[in-house]
């Protein structure tokens, strides 16, 4: 068994005259993504490995999340992660190192939720739910999957173990 972990970035601003990749996270996103850093701690989901899009906001949700966890977990950037496809993400899931058994992708919609619904076709009905109506930033599915090795890894073969978003971390 493996388990995956989607995290959409935090919630970004939209200063005048940035490039789309070097948006910042807004002050709400900045709380946001230390929360879900405390709530994938407190859950028992620390990844033994992440893999982050190299969009400045994916960074500093991964810099502030990651402190939360109580121990450093190796990671790497990716670029093929920004504005990557449902596709290309599953495609850095496979290529994912063996000996971790819980991996986690910082990146962006809608590929991330997209491939997080493709994987969604089991586990809790209410997470369901929610995944299917809104994938917000700073969004976490967590996915088990009945495979042994990275690379066998594909849809629908998943079943969704939880949906964390801000607001219900909030409830």
């Amino acid at each position: 068994m493996r388990r995956l972990l989607l995290l959409r970035h935090a919630k970004s601003d939209w200063p005048e005259g940035i490039d789309d990749a070097m948006r910042p996270l807004a002050d709400r996103g900045r709380r946001d993504a230390q929360e879900m850093g405390k709530a994938i701690k407190r859950e028992g989901f620390v990844p033994d490995f992440a893999m982050i899009s190299t969009a400045l906001r994916t960074r500093q949700t991964w810099d502030l999340a990651s402190p939360q966890f109580g121990t450093k977990v190796p990671m790497r950037e990716e670029n093929g992660l920004y504005a990557a496809s449902e596709r290309a993400i599953l495609e850095f899931v496979r290529a994912a190192p063996d000996d971790a058994k819980t991996l986690m992708i910082v990146a962006h919609n809608p590929g991330l939720e997209r491939l997080a619904r493709s994987f969604a076709k089991s586990g809790d009905p209410d997470a369901i739910r929610r995944l299917e109506k809104k994938y917000p930033t700073c969004g976490l599915a967590v996915i088990e999957l009945p495979v042994n090795a990275w690379k066998e890894t594909g849809p629908p073969a998943g079943r969704l173990e939880i949906f964390l978003t801000p607001k219900t971390l909030d409830e």
